[in-house]
C-alpha cells in the first residue's frame, strides 16, 4: 500500500512543526505539502528542517492550492477562518480533512456539513486518545448520576490560547449533556461575575484558566450531596494531538465522504 500523502497547514507554528515531526516517524504517512500564511518569514523553508526531523524536499509555501495538489490529505490546526477556506479546497480535491482547529461558530460549523459531502473531513475538539476515552466515562457518569448532582468543567491552557472554553472543554460539556439527555446550549454556563444568586439547577458549568506554557488540564466534576467526583486528564505534550490527527487521516483515506470524530476513528462510537 502507499504511503498517504499529507499536507500540514499552519506549518510553520508549535502544533504545525510537531504534526510534520510526527508524519515522519508515522509509517505509511508521508509528507507532501507545508502551508504558511503568505507573509509568514517561513516561506520557502525546507518544513523538516525547521520542524527539526531533517531535510525533506518539501518548501513552506502560501499557496495552499498548489500544496494539496496530489496529496491525499490535509492536517489542520490553524484559525476558524483558515479552516473553513481549506474545507472548500478539500472537498474540491475530494482529500481527507483534519480538523483539530476549535473556536468556530455555528454558521462555520454549516460549512463542514457542505464540504462533507464530498469529502472526508474529520472535526475534534481534541484528537488524543485520552481525552475521547474520558468524554465517554463523562456521558455515562452524567447519564448515572441523578439531577442533585452539579456538572462543572475546569480547563487551563497556555496564555496564547484564543479561544474559550477550549475545543475539549465544550466536547465534554456535550458529552455530559448528551448523558443527561439535554441540550448543552440550553444548559451551558459559561460565564459567572457579580452576583449571580444561587447556581440553576442543571446547569454544565464551564471556567477556563489561562496561564504560561499549559498544553492542556481538563477536568470535570459532578458535586452532589456529601460528595464529588472529579475526573481529569492533562496533556504534558502537543504529540498526543499530533499523533491522533496522523492515526485520523490514515482511518480517514478508506472512508466514504462523510463528517467524522474522534469517537469514530477510536471505534468508541455506540
Amino acid at each position: 500500500m502507499s504511503e498517504m500523502r499529507l499536507v500540514v497547514a499552519g506549518a510553520a507554528g508549535r502544533m504545525g512543526r510537531v504534526l510534520i515531526q510526527v508524519i515522519h516517524e508515522t509509517p505509511g504517512a508521508t509528507l507532501a505539502g507545508a502551508i504558511e500564511q503568505a507573509d509568514s518569514i517561513a516561506i520557502g523553508q525546507d518544513a523538516g528542517l525547521l520542524a527539526g526531523c531533517g531535510q525533506t524536499g518539501v518548501e513552506i509555501t502560501g499557496d495552499a492550492l498548489s500544496a494539496i495538489a496530489g496529496a491525499d490529505g490535509i492536517l489542520d490546526f490553524t484559525s476558524p477562518e483558515v479552516s473553513v477556506e481549506l474545507s472548500v479546497l478539500a472537498a474540491q480535491a475530494r482529500i481527507v480533512h483534519v480538523i483539530g482547529t476549535t473556536g468556530f461558530t455555528a454558521a462555520q460549523l454549516v460549512g463542514f456539513e457542505a464540504a462533507a459531502r464530498h469529502a472526508v473531513v474529520v472535526r475534534s475538539g481534541n484528537m488524543s486518545l485520552g481525552v475521547n476515552l474520558l468524554a465517554a466515562l463523562v456521558e455515562k457518569v452524567a447519564g448515572t448520576l441523578g439531577s442533585e448532582y452539579d456538572i462543572e468543567i475546569v480547563e487551563m491552557h497556555h496564555r496564547m490560547k484564543a479561544d474559550a472554553p477550549s475545543g475539549t472543554a465544550l466536547l465534554l460539556g456535550e458529552a455530559a449533556a448528551k448523558g443527561r439527555g439535554v441540550s448543552l446550549d440550553q444548559h451551558a454556563a459559561r460565564a459567572r461575575d457579580g452576583r449571580t444568586g444561587p447556581r440553576r439547577a442543571g446547569d454544565i458549568g464551564f471556567a477556563s484558566l489561562r496561564g504560561g506554557t499549559v498544553v492542556g488540564d481538563h477536568k470535570v466534576i459532578f458535586a452532589g450531596p456529601g460528595e464529588r467526583i472529579e475526573l481529569s486528564h492533562a496533556a504534558e505534550d502537543r504529540s498526543i494531538f499530533a499523533r491522533g490527527a496522523v492515526q485520523a487521516a490514515l482511518w480517514g483515506k478508506s472512508r466514504k465522504p462523510g463528517l467524522y470524530s474522534m469517537v469514530d476513528v477510536l471505534g468508541l462510537a455506540d
